[in-house]
């Protein structure tokens, strides 16, 4: 019981892992769709702030060569379980196919500092709102 316990923490962490990949991916996406759209959400303050954030912590933790802690967690559920690494429930097996890739680290932190600086980029081109102005 405890076993399938762990499992299923492990499965929640690892569905919140795709969950932040997926708020920092299309969160950027959106941002430049509703520059043309005209779209006066992805100029909201606070959002843009969260997701400047969000993406930072990722570029920071590449170039410190430092493994995420969600993936660390959700590895030592899984192990405590006494399951295999990323064999197990289909929820598991399709966001892990979606999330890991195998490159070498310099990719990702390549990847992940070019993406940063997109998002970056993004508070020049489509400035968010300043606090208090509904324009």
């Amino acid at each position: 019981m405890q076993s399938v316990l762990l499992l299923l923490l492990a499965d929640i962490i690892l569905i919140f892992h795709v969950l932040f990949v997926a708020f920092v991916v299309v969160g950027l996406l959106a941002v430049y769709a509703g520059y043309f759209l005209n779209w006066r959400w992805v100029r909201n303050r606070v959002f843009r702030i969260v997701h400047l954030c969000a993406i930072g912590y990722v570029v920071i933790q590449a170039w410190l060569g430092v493994v995420c802690p969600l993936t660390t967690w959700e590895m030592a559920l899984r192990a405590e379980a006494g399951a295999a690494t990323y064999s197990g429930s289909f929820i598991q097996y399709w966001l892990h196919s979606v999330l890991y890739f195998e490159l070498p680290p310099w990719v990702f932190v390549v990847v992940y500092t070019l993406f940063g600086s997109l998002v970056l980029a993004s508070w020049l081109v489509v400035k968010p709102h300043r606090r208090g102005s509904l324009t």
